[in-house]
């Protein structure tokens, strides 16, 4: 007889203790804000040539970095992977939810000190959380530090999930903390909202549309956690 298979993996087990999913992304709408200089969002309503009555069509008009999304090494670097070839193994699977004290403004190295050893994909809910989700957010908000990024390399973080429509705001236009983690391959998942979900492991999946050649994509992202916590 041959080698029995299991029909429960490890990973669908996990998965299906798993009681309680949150939705971590933001919906998309003509008032959803945009990142200083994005295309700006804008959903229509298009009517469709001789299309049956009661029909419903509409029009999306955004940008690659609308809402919710991903940044693959492509954003910053011509020759690196894009959204359409990002590893989903990247993308999916158990996380780590660290809550960063409202009173930091900018997170630093030491601000990682309670995440666990071994973890692989770290999202960081700061005050960013708190605010109510405007225009004016877009512009200013609590951001990563340079030595938090190279902190995350050293303990070889895959996947960095962030509160805010960017995970730095740099009027010098060099923007280092991208450039540390997409130089490593580190995709970045920014615009989550985290107000929800409160600090320890849980079970990630972020799927980004899948945009040839893309430099990003809006992607939904939800986390399931216990149902005690």
């Amino acid at each position: 007889m041959g080698a029995r298979v299991s029909a429960s993996p490890p990973a669908v087990r996990a998965g299906l203790e798993i009681l309680r999913w949150i939705d971590l992304t933001r919906p998309l709408s003509s008032a959803s804000p945009a990142f200083p200089g994005d295309p700006p969002i804008r959903v229509t309503r298009w009517r469709p040539p001789r299309a049956p009555a009661g029909v419903r069509v509409s029009r999306l008009v955004l940008g690659t970095h609308s809402g919710t999304h991903v940044d693959p090494p492509r954003h910053f670097f011509p020759g690196g992977r894009s959204v359409d070839r990002l590893d989903l193994r990247r993308l999916v699977g158990p996380a780590f939810v660290l809550r960063v004290d409202d009173r930091v403004g900018h997170v630093g190295a030491g601000d990682l000190k309670r995440v666990p050893q071994g973890t692989q994909r770290l999202l960081l809910r700061t005050a960013n959380s708190g605010r109510r989700s405007s225009r004016r957010q877009a512009h200013a908000s609590v951001s990563i530090g340079a030595d938090a990024a190279r902190a995350m390399i050293a303990r070889r973080i895959r996947l960095v999930g962030f509160d805010a429509l960017s995970v730095e705001v740099d009027p010098t236009g060099r923007y280092p903390v991208h450039r540390l983690l997409l130089g490593r391959g580190i995709p970045i998942v920014e615009g989550l909202r985290l107000g929800r979900v409160g600090e320890g492991p849980c079970w990630l999946a972020c799927l980004p549309l899948r945009v040839a050649g893309g430099d990003g994509a809006p992607a939904r992202v939800v986390v399931g956690v216990p149902r005690d916590r």
